[in-house]
């Protein structure tokens, strides 16, 4: 008998390995698109990006093994060192005012009111237009000669003349941090939007029921909640921040005095101005090293209980 029923677990076992074999199959071969896209896209650029940094690779002509020449005159670039310092300046300053102002609005469009579909979808329309146009429409409105802003302070008579926000170093990281929040702050909203209606409702009005005020509501039942969504909300913005490109390159075209040249720029000079792939290849993987170092941080961070941190 032992053995009959030994006999009938193997071929159920069996059976069971033959069903789930094809499921297996199945579902790698639906994997495929999106491992082909991130191998294309992603796996090879990065290999290509870690091979080209170890080479003095000029636009025209042979490439020539150099070892890590790059990498350790990377340690010696000024220019490097100070697009690195003003973009870590600008993702601190710009994500936190981002933070500052998606958060009310979240909260603002999370209430039960008539239009708040309505005002969800105003506040998120600058999301869709791209950082070039944005960037290409703002240089228009700072425009002092004819430019939306100059004629309205102009008409208003309280400035005698246009002014010039982009040729000082402060007032142009402004205009800088003030489009960009315009135009990304509604996609974090609606991250943080997400988290908000997670929340479950019965235990907000227990907290009422229990005596619990607003701010005590908001702290020790929102904020931790919201734990995830404010880790996306806050690793998103820092990467692209990190990243950021167009509007230094279009708005301030790295001025006043190459003050406002981000790390990405440094890496475009280097590559498209100086016509050297190589150490441009070695800068972006540097930069890459400091993303997964600033991401890694957040993580820890994020993840740590309220006690704990």
């Amino acid at each position: 008998m032992a053995s009959i029923i030994q006999g009938a677990n193997t071929r159920t076992d069996a059976v069971q390995m033959n069903e789930a074999e094809p499921k297996g199959w199945l579902g790698l071969i639906f994997m495929l698109p999106s491992i082909a896209f991130i191998t294309g896209l992603f796996i090879i650029p990065l290999i290509m990006t870690v091979w080209m940094s170890f080479y003095n690779w000029p636009l025209l002509g042979r490439a020539k093994f150099i070892g890590f020449a790059n990498y350790i005159e990377l340690l010696g670039d000024s220019q490097l060192w100070h697009s690195l310092g003003f973009t870590l300046l600008y993702t601190v300053l710009v994500t936190a005012a981002i933070m500052i102002v998606a958060f009310p609005l979240a909260m603002l469009v999370d209430r039960p009111l008539r239009l708040a579909g309505f005002f969800r979808t105003i506040y998120f329309m600058p999301v869709v237009i791209g950082f070039g146009a944005a960037s290409t429409l703002w240089m228009w409105l700072l425009n002092p000669d004819s430019g939306v802003f100059a004629q309205l302070l102009l008409g208003s008579g309280l400035v005698d003349s246009a002014p010039r926000p982009l040729e000082s170093f402060w007032p142009a990281l402004a205009v800088i941090i003030l489009m960009v929040v315009w135009k990304t702050a509604g996609f974090t909203m609606v991250i943080l939007l997400t988290g908000l209606q997670g929340i479950p409702a019965d235990l907000i009005e227990a907290a009422k029921i229990d005596g619990a005020g607003v701010w005590s509501r908001f702290r020790r039942i929102t904020l931790p909640l919201m734990r995830n969504s404010l880790l996306l909300a806050l690793v998103l913005n820092v990467t692209s921040s990190m990243l950021a490109f167009d509007q230094f390159f279009i708005i301030t075209q790295g001025g006043p005095e190459n003050s406002t040249i981000s790390a990405v720029f440094s890496i475009y000079l280097a590559s498209f101005s100086s016509y050297r792939l190589g150490y441009g290849s070695a800068m972006s993987f540097a930069l890459l090293v400091v993303l997964v170092a600033i991401s890694s941080i957040q993580l820890t961070f994020m993840r740590q209980r309220p006690e704990e941190s």
